[in-house]
């Protein structure tokens, strides 16, 4: 399987990556099928080779969560909600209504005392 992943170079504690397109088998820094990108986290720089990207997508290529996010930022992919911030969404509404309730059962018990 074809993996559209990060590719680290540059100097100690000043990382840039690569976007790149290769086997899900390989090494982190092997070498690639194909150079895709550029990212840099530091100045939030992003290159893309939109048409290289399309191609891979539409064989099927795998991007990694992180490149996926990348490729949301450009416009190439539909942003989609992951399970994991769904779940996280549903958890803090849940806290919200009991918050809620628990307000107004203060509130009636001190009507009450008054």
């Amino acid at each position: 399987m074809i993996k559209l992943r990060l590719k680290r170079f540059g100097k100690k504690k000043e990382a840039s990556f690569r976007i790149v397109a290769c086997n899900s088998t390989s090494r982190r820094d092997g070498r690639p099928l194909e150079e895709l990108g550029f990212y840099n986290p530091r100045t939030k720089e992003t290159r893309l080779d939109t048409e290289a990207l399309r191609l891979r997508l539409t064989q099927g290529a795998q991007p990694t969560n992180v490149v996926r996010t990348l490729l949301e930022k450009g416009g190439l992919l539909d942003k989609k909600e992951r399970p994991s911030i769904a779940i996280g969404k549903a958890k803090l509404a849940e806290k919200e209504k009991a918050a809620k309730a628990e307000a107004k059962k203060t509130e009636a018990v001190e009507a009450e005392k008054e």
